[in-house]
């Protein structure tokens, strides 16, 4: 095996395929994936998925969402023939109307995964028009070189399609995100006949998911978790509310159903299930009579006959549960002794955030019930075991992990080896991999990541999110001086603090020590000096910097103004 192997010259001079991640690999989440077919110089484009991941907490101050940069392929919009989207997930699709006008391409999608998009236009697109081509399931498209075959795949969400992308060097199986289940309840079970087929054929690479590399076992199905929700909402004496990913339509019918099988009516909160089951009622993954209340309903509901259906699983400051947490939601409120199910797992990142509203729910005197104590949820990604027979339905010469932080892309390879792969390739980021002919790391491409700040897209190199961290640890002191053109100070220096403590360990006001060292520093400088007020600037911003850090312990950020004022 010749794992991630350099090539000692960047082409070979005729037609070549590559693959390349702009994210996805590193990470779980802003997946953005690319192939390139034909010369080096004259390599045409396509596209896979473009999506979003979440800010860090406190490491990302001020941030709402996170896209990839895109600038590599935006330099070769010309090249590019298409996008074509995995599924509906944020993290696939969630970047396209904002990066799709620097790209300008067809978008394809299948009904459900172009449904939502087409919502998510009408509601943030501010009137952009975006070519959505709707592809039909498991049906077969060219996007310039590309022939595509689409594979159905069961996800937590409907229409998740793999894709064969042929070409005259050989198929990629780009396995998007998947999992086995037999009984999916949204959607029809995998067609195995055609998976092997595919594998017969010849598969040069496999892309795949490598979300759940390390859990042994195969995931439990859709309709388990069905069954459980039924049993435990039978044997709730009061309210029952259930949060989960509003993507999951599946999940969704679920809960549906446990509310009629327990004689309750369902109430659903929050506009994201709104526009989700709009869109799985028009595409037809839930019935065109299915019935449910809105929240304005639910004070009129005796505790004993309601299944609240609420956004937050993964504690969103605005989502309905965090209001409901919070006793701030104009129509629904939980009381002591009603059941919260959290059906769903946490997303990394999101921990503490959801560990906050699960902690307001319990001092309300709500009953908590999360998938470590009981059937609530099974994730949309492979296990061990499935991962296995997908190396073995597709017994590809090359595999190639993503969909996932380096520990999960090291754990993919172990086990692509372990199954008897001769080529491996636990890519990062940026590094362009030649699949096709003499596969081998070839060169790499500017990667990086865009912060949606507000209503403006910012690149993380620009300042303002690495501002915001050292503030968030250090605080800010402004200085005013006035000065005349010869250098004379006009008035006594002002000084403002924010985020610095107000005094020292002997009680002394900080504003005092920084006043003092701007004094002391302007007394040093001769009057013929302090002409400059460049000079001035500096000198005091480092003097007030020392003496908090000698004062705190910390150097804080320091802004000095020198305003320089003609004098009579």
């Amino acid at each position: 095996m010749n794992e991630k192997k350099r090539a000692t010259r960047r082409g070979t001079g005729g037609d070549e395929l590559v693959f390349l991640a702009l994210g996805g690999l590193g990470e779980i989440g802003m997946n953005a994936y690319l192939y390139g077919f034909g010369p080096e110089d004259r390599r045409r484009w396509l596209m896979v998925d473009c999506g979003i991941t979440f800010p860090e907490g406190e490491f990302d101050p001020g941030i709402d969402v996170i896209l990839p940069d895109v600038r590599f392929i935006e330099e070769n919009r010309a090249d590019l023939a298409g996008i074509v989207i995995t599924h509906a997930h944020e993290d696939h699709i969630g970047a396209v109307i904002e990066l799709w006008p620097r790209l300008k391409v067809p978008v394809y999608a299948t009904p459900f995964t172009a449904g939502m998009l087409k919502s998510k236009l009408a509601e943030h697109g501010n009137g952009l028009q975006i070519p959505i081509d709707v592809i039909a399931l498991d049906s077969q498209f060219n996007v310039g070189p590309f022939s595509i075959e689409l594979f159905s795949l069961a996800h937590s969400i409907p229409e998740m399609s793999a894709l064969a992308i042929r070409t005259p060097l050989g198929t990629v199986f780009h396995t998007g995100d998947w999992k086995l289940d037999a009984t999916p309840t949204i959607g029809t079970p995998l067609n195995v006949a055609r998976m092997q087929k595919l594998g017969d054929e010849g598969v040069l690479a496999l892309v795949i998911d490598s979300t759940n590399a390390f859990r042994e076992g195969i995931s439990p199905s859709e309709l388990d978790v069905a069954r459980s929700l039924t049993e435990i909402v039978k044997d709730a004496p009061r309210r029952v509310a259930v949060t989960t990913f509003s993507s999951n339509v599946a999940r969704v019918k679920a809960v549906a159903e446990a509310a009629r099988a327990a004689g309750r009516q369902l109430v659903v909160a929050g506009r994201a299930l709104h526009r989700v089951i709009e869109v799985a009622v028009d595409t037809g993954y839930l019935p065109q009579g299915f019935r449910y209340l809105d929240q304005d309903q639910f004070t009129y509901l005796d505790r004993k006959d309601v299944v609240l259906l609420c956004t937050g699983s993964q504690g969103e400051a605005r989502a309905a549960l965090a209001r409901i947490a919070e006793e701030e939601h104009p129509d629904v409120s939980l009381d002591k002794g009603d059941l919260v199910i959290f059906s769903s797992r946490t997303i990394p990142g999101n921990e503490k955030a959801v560990g906050r509203i699960q902690n307001n729910l319990a001092r309300n005197g709500c009953e908590i019930l999360t998938d470590n104590e009981a059937l609530v949820h099974v994730s949309g990604h492979p296990r061990r075991d499935e991962l296995r027979q997908m190396y073995r339905w597709m017994r590809p010469k090359i595999a190639v992990p993503m969909h996932g932080e380096a520990r999960h892309i090291k754990a993919q390879a172990e086990l692509a080896r372990d199954m008897g792969v001769s080529t491996v390739f636990p890519l990062t980021d940026g590094e362009i991999l030649r699949l096709a002919p003499d596969p081998a790391v070839i060169d790499d491409a500017p990667v990086g990541r865009l912060f949606r700040d507000g209503r403006l897209l910012v690149t993380e190199a620009e300042g303002p999110v690495r501002e915001r961290r050292k503030l968030s640890i250090v605080g800010v002191v402004a200085v005013s001086l006035c000065l005349s053109r010869k250098g004379a100070v006009l008035a006594d220096p002002q000084a403002v603090i924010d985020g610095v403590p107000g005094e020292n360990a002997e009680g002394e006001a900080m504003v005092d020590i920084v006043l003092d060292a701007v004094d002391g520093t302007l007394r040093s400088i001769p009057q013929q000096n302090r002409k400059n007020p460049e000079l001035v600037g500096e000198a005091v911003r480092r003097a007030v910097r020392a003496a908090v850090n000698e004062a705190w312990g910390k150097k804080p950020i320091c802004k000095v103004f020198v305003n320089v004022v003609d004098s009579k």
